[in-house]
């Protein structure tokens, strides 16, 4: 254990004593039911203990990551609860979290992840379009710079923000041609160098 691990549970311990210390000074006339709300904490306690401690399986479980094997030029991601896929990428130092989307040309950053990494919306022109299921939208093209995924360094990406309504941005082929290889088995994408 850590100096910060055990300086936690000393606390935990001590705060343990004068909550019991106190339910048992006043209710020394009813002891019985002191000791059964005392006994009802305990669980509460060591319920929220038990689920700190297994909630990394947990959000694994539940919110399962990507994962980057750098030196073999692997990604892998599996499918979310919506039934697509997603990658971060790290742009510059700011993660943008994107939908794979094989059915978009481009990659295509909305305006809120644009204006996340640095880009001003003053400075966009807005001079290409595009056709989406919302119908035609403006875009206008930029330039990502030290695009990372995980141990990946991707270089410079190009890429499109659009001007209309897109709650997330959508990696397109452009981005997913870099890769030899793309597939999907069972419930994860795979994507290799």
């Amino acid at each position: 254990m850590s100096g910060d691990e055990t300086g936690r549970l000393i606390y935990l311990v001590l705060l343990g004593c004068v909550i019991g210390s106190y339910f048992f000074v006043s209710g020394r006339k009813q002891l019985g039911e002191t000791a059964r709300a005392a006994a009802l904490w305990v669980f509460i306690f060591l319920g929220v203990i038990v689920g700190y401690g297994l909630w990394n399986d947990v959000k694994q479980t539940v919110l399962p990551q990507q994962t980057v094997f750098g030196e073999q030029g692997v990604i892998e991601a599996p499918r979310r609860g919506d039934g697509h896929f997603y990658l971060t990428l790290t742009v510059g130092d700011v993660p943008v979290k994107f939908v794979v989307d094989t059915g978009a040309t481009d990659v295509v950053l909305s305006m809120q992840d644009a204006a996340r990494i640095g880009i001003n919306e003053d400075e966009l022109v807005f001079s290409g379009q595009a056709s989406t299921a919302n119908g035609i939208v403006r875009t206008a093209r930029v330039r990502l710079e030290d695009v990372r995924v995980g141990d990946l360094d991707e270089g410079t990406v190009r890429a499109s923000v659009n001007e209309g309504d897109l709650e997330t941005s959508l990696l397109g082929m452009s981005y997913l041609q870099r890769f030899g290889r793309i597939e999907i088995r069972g419930d994860t994408l795979l994507l290799e160098r």
